[in-house]
């Protein structure tokens, strides 16, 4: 085969299936959109020379670990940071706007989808100010080593990174007001055999307590934020413990002065280009799509492959074993492996990723949002920032029979802007499925351009009108 595997995505999945590649002696060309590798997990700082001591020193040696494992077989994979996927061409080719803000188009004979995940957005009111922030945005902004978020820091949500955001904050300086975790404690506690997969998680976990603990930062179990306020720019938060299913209890609501509020309820697959692919999806349990694949990461078509969050949110070390695994079917299909070698090989990556999935399947069922949380926005709440559609707009639709996510957009406007659904659709469409009953309510194809492309991608009329002459 003549043209070189193409990987989409150089986070802990695509840079570890670039390195088994490489190992095999097979070329590859890996796209990032971003400046550096590593993805919203392993990036590290922006600048060369600066230090993360306050992430610990585990992170900081897997961080090590795998830029240092990349650097060893970086020959042979042709790195293009800056380069933005915008859209595919049919299923051999991609279109994307490359580091000089050109369109250009690339074509595969075998594709790596790993994509990644973006943050799940739950509105409510006072989101839109400026201060509230998403968990793992603001935890990038601390990676970055180049600026900190404006203290005191309140941190609420649900899920093992709330207590290891505020660690970090807390370790590189910066005030947390308190952390405040929507499920109950004795909810976490029932999953605890299950998170003894991976005891050095569960002990890191363990830890963060205590570091909390002996800091003096509040963790309250079972709380959780209502309402975010200020006049140009977030100074309090109201929260309120929550019932069983995410009911606040607003006769026991506090206010809290904060500068910043960072509001982290999970990932959702980035799903935008294998949907635009016309590849199979399913649901989660929790209601997001996620792109289908097989042991061997394949998609339904065979040369695509999905790797890392694109099949659902499992973390990074998990990443990085599907990354490989489906290295191992590109190395087979390209007939630089045996069928036997490459399946003894997936079944080495796999008994290490079991472990993984029975953790991440105890996280899962812990952190399982309760149907309150879709109360949480008033009438007046925005909810589709792109065209200020409202609560009031969605449950006005609702009434008048709108049962799927096509109908709700024809009706609202909802994902019809730049961002194309990434920040309304979640909320959207577990209103829907509370309101029809339904699991499925449908999802919104994404159009081409994924992204925005600026005028400079595009050669001027009088530049075309000469080449053709």
């Amino acid at each position: 085969m003549s043209l070189d595997p193409l990987i989409v995505g150089g986070g802990p999945a695509g840079m570890a299936a670039a390195i088994e590649l490489a190992k095999h002696g097979v070329r590859s060309i890996l796209l990032e959109e971003a400046s550096r590798l590593g993805g919203v997990v392993f990036r590290g700082p922006l600048r060369d020379g600066v230090q993360l001591d306050y992430l610990g020193p585990r992170y900081c040696d897997m961080l090590a670990k795998l830029h240092g494992e990349f650097s060893d077989h970086e020959q042979m994979i042709d790195v293009r940071l800056n380069s933005r996927v915008i859209g595919a061409e049919g299923q051999d080719s991609l279109m994307l706007l490359d580091a000089e803000e050109q369109v250009q188009q690339v074509e595969y004979s075998q594709l790596l989808l790993a994509a990644g995940c973006h943050e799940r957005s739950v509105p409510f009111p006072g989101w839109t100010l400026p201060g509230v922030k998403l968990l793992g945005g603001l935890q990038l902004q601390i990676k970055s080593g180049v600026v900190k978020p404006q203290a005191p820091v309140v941190i609420a949500g649900t899920g093992p990174l709330l207590p290891l955001v505020a660690c970090q904050l807390h370790a590189s300086g910066v005030r947390v007001a308190g952390v405040y975790e929507a499920s109950a404690l004795s909810k976490i506690a029932k999953q605890s055999l299950a998170l003894l997969n991976k005891p050095q998680l569960f002990l890191d976990g363990l830890s963060m307590l205590a570091y909390l603990k002996l800091h003096g930062i509040p963790l309250r179990y079972g709380w959780g934020v209502v309402e975010a306020q200020g006049q140009d720019a977030l100074s309090v938060v109201t929260v309120a413990p929550y019932s069983a299913d995410w009911q606040p209890d607003m006769t026991q609501a506090q206010r809290i002065a904060a500068q910043t509020l960072a509001v982290g309820y999970g990932f959702i697959p980035r799903t935008q280009l294998s949907q635009q692919m016309g590849l199979d999806h399913g649901f989660s349990d929790d209601g997001y799509l996620r792109a289908n694949a097989n042991v061997w990461q394949q998609s339904s078509e065979p040369h695509i492959h999905l790797a890392g969050d694109m099949g659902g949110i499992r973390g990074g070390e998990a990443a990085m074993l599907t990354g490989r695994i489906a290295a191992l079917s590109i190395l087979m299909q390209r007939q630089v492996l045996s069928n036997e070698a490459a399946l003894q090989r997936r079944q080495g990556y796999e008994r290490k990723l079991a472990s993984i999935l029975r953790f991440r399947g105890a996280v899962d069922r812990y952190t399982a949002r309760g149907t309150g949380q879709i109360e949480l926005p008033k009438g007046d709440t925005v909810i589709c920032r792109c065209e200020n559609t409202t609560r009031n707009d969605i449950e006005r639709a609702l009434s008048q029979g709108v049962q799927d996510m096509a109908s709700l957009k024809m009706r609202t406007r909802v994902s019809m802007g730049d961002c194309q659904g990434r920040m309304c659709v979640g909320y959207c469409s577990d209103r829907l499925r509370q309101a029809t009953g339904r699991k499925d309510v449908g999802w919104i194809r994404p159009r081409f351009p994924l992204d925005p492309i600026p005028f400079s991608a595009f050669a001027a009329p009088d530049q075309e009108v000469s080449e053709h002459e």
